[in-house]
């Protein structure tokens, strides 16, 4: 019976002496039946354990670099630190790179500082969809780090995989339920973005777009972008759109910026019908809860934050390969079904 492991290693699993094992691998004879399947049943038992065997002991040290408003990169930092010790035997560590917005150039060296320091397992990255990113990244994998990309993809790119959602589908979620909420009564959307450089942000807003015009040919669109999710940008913004468009009836906030955004509706003393927005942060809760959102599409952040680590392992071969990576699940989010373990 073929098998990688040591006579000693089988002997403890299976409570026998070496002389034992090695007699019922080597066919030596004088060992009761019942025997020869314990010992086969051991190297079984450490073929399903194989798996923890490898990872038992191994600490891999992984960094997070991030381009978003501080409300989401806590909530991602909350996440992973919630889900590290689910992941043992092995000993996760992590360290933090967040910035809410500023030039490309200075994420992009904190990429390459974090690949010259050494030490790296892996990283997790949220970043805009342009060249010099993608061109990070291709240094990055040339020196053996793997890049998970997280809620926003860089498919061009050399990274090992992507977790998060079907933005597109997403956005096409978002517009049924805005459809079905609005009906027949006039009004324009606002829709909102924190940059267009995000992929999963422009993926939203295609999808969204698609599907409303479909469904709702004569519905007018009104973007706002390149807030970078930032309260005080955001206002600004939107109440610019709204002096401009007396029509604006509903939003779909792709970007985030939320309480900012309604802020802006009340100074002008205007109303809306439907407000989606995106994540279960701490802002969105609130609003929610306030009855001031009328859904949030949400995905597990915890679940998508394990996923990453076990990707980053399974580029070491701590794991085996599951197979393609599946986008997260979308949750509806309503005021009457939040996950209980939301702030």
């Amino acid at each position: 019976m073929a098998h990688p492991y040591p006579i000693r290693e089988i002997a403890r699993q299976a409570g026998l002496s070496e002389a034992t094992v090695d007699r019922v691998l080597n066919n030596r004879g004088g060992v009761r039946e019942s025997t020869t399947r314990e010992v086969h049943q051991a190297i079984k038992d450490l073929d399903r354990q194989r798996t923890q065997v490898r990872i038992g002991g191994r600490t891999f040290m992984i960094d997070i670099v991030m381009q978003a408003p501080e409300r989401f990169s806590s909530a991602v930092r909350a996440a992973l630190e919630a889900e590290l010790p689910s992941l043992r035997p092995a000993v996760m560590r992590s360290r933090f790179h967040f910035r809410e917005t500023g030039p490309v150039a200075e994420l992009i060296a904190v990429v390459d500082r974090v690949a010259q320091r050494g030490g790296c397992q892996g990283i997790v990255l949220k970043a805009p969809d342009i060249p010099e990113v993608t061109a990070a990244i291709g240094r990055l994998t040339a020196v053996g780090i793997p890049v998970v990309t997280l809620v926003t993809d860089l498919p061009s790119s050399a990274r090992r995989s992507y977790v998060g959602i079907d933005n597109r589908a997403a956005g096409a979620t978002a517009a049924y339920l805005m459809g079905q909420w609005l009906g027949d009564r006039p009004g324009n959307v606002l829709t909102t973005i924190s940059r267009g450089s995000f992929r999963g942000e422009e993926e939203r807003e295609m999808g969204f777009r698609g599907a409303l015009r479909n469904a709702h040919p004569g519905r007018t669109l009104v973007e706002v972008t390149d807030s970078d999710g930032l309260d005080a940008t955001q206002r600004e913004l939107v109440l610019r759109a709204l002096r401009r468009d007396p029509d604006i009836r509903a939003v779909y906030s792709i970007g985030g910026g939320n309480a900012a955004t309604i802020q802006a509706f009340e100074e002008l003393g205007r109303g809306y019908e439907v407000f989606i927005a995106h994540d279960l942060d701490h802002d969105n809760t609130r609003l929610l809860r306030e009855r001031r959102l009328s859904a949030v599409l949400h995905h597990d952040l915890r679940q998508d934050m394990r996923r990453a680590c076990q990707i980053i392992m399974r580029a070491h071969g701590a794991l085996p390969d599951d197979g393609p990576s599946l986008p997260s699940p979308i949750q509806v989010v309503t005021p009457y079904n939040m996950p209980p373990d939301v702030v």
